[in-house]
């Protein structure tokens, strides 16, 4: 007897589309490197805090990002004046 998986990893697979590819004359960052938030904005929507990127990279408001992949990239907010202190 025979039995076939009902659910194959090659159909979840093919489901997944690739992020739209930058179309600028001088191409964005991609979504593995480190300036990633230097791609252009395709879509922006400030009442829900959000905006993606050409590089496939959603990046919210509040400086958190969420990769093509899934990754998610804790919020980074640089610290103000009052955070920073100078050695005597």
């Amino acid at each position: 007897m025979e039995s076939t998986p009902s659910r194959t990893t090659e159909s979840t697979t093919q489901r997944k589309t690739k992020p739209p590819m930058c179309q600028h004359e001088s191409p964005c960052p991609t979504a593995d490197s480190a300036d990633r938030e230097a791609a252009q904005p395709m879509i922006h929507v400030p009442e829900q805090g959000w905006s993606l990127l050409c590089n496939g990279v959603l990046l919210f408001e509040d400086t958190g990002e969420l990769l093509p992949n899934g990754q998610i990239i804790a919020p980074h907010r640089p610290l103000g004046t009052r955070g920073i202190t100078t050695a005597a």
